[in-house]
């Protein structure tokens, strides 16, 4: 059975750090690639960040480049999204989601993705 389970999230204050972890399970292949989304309150669920299969490979949304890093550890099948300097748009709930990959691309569409977590709500207060 895939299991993501997202942990990490809660109440920061505007300007400071979050890091979020995932950590997969139930995929027996080691060509998996992951992403970041998050859904802010009322709103659709948008792209935050994504890997490749091996790390090597990230994207992010304009939103957050320079502020956030996704960082992936196929030995402990985790993906870590380190968060800096939030805002107040920050708030949402934060889901990781993976697919099996045969190659190095990045996927920035939650439709492309297989298995996704039940989320970490994460709050910015200003």
């Amino acid at each position: 059975q895939v299991q993501l389970v997202e942990s990490g999230g809660g109440l920061v204050q505007a300007g400071g750090p979050l890091r979020l972890s995932c950590a997969a399970s139930g995929l027996t292949v080691s060509r998996i690639a992951m992403g970041w989304f998050r859904q802010p309150p009322g709103k659709e669920r948008e792209f935050v960040a994504a890997c490749s299969w091996s790390g090597g490979t990230t994207d992010y949304a304009d939103s957050v480049k320079g502020r956030f890093t996704i960082s992936k550890d196929n030995d402990k099948n985790t993906v870590i999204l380190q968060m800096h300097d939030l805002n107040p748009e920050g708030t949402a709930v934060y889901y990781c989601e993976e697919r099996i990959v045969y190659d190095y691309t990045v996927y920035r569409t939650s439709n492309e993705y297989t298995y996704w977590g039940q989320g970490t709500q994460v709050t910015v207060s200003s």
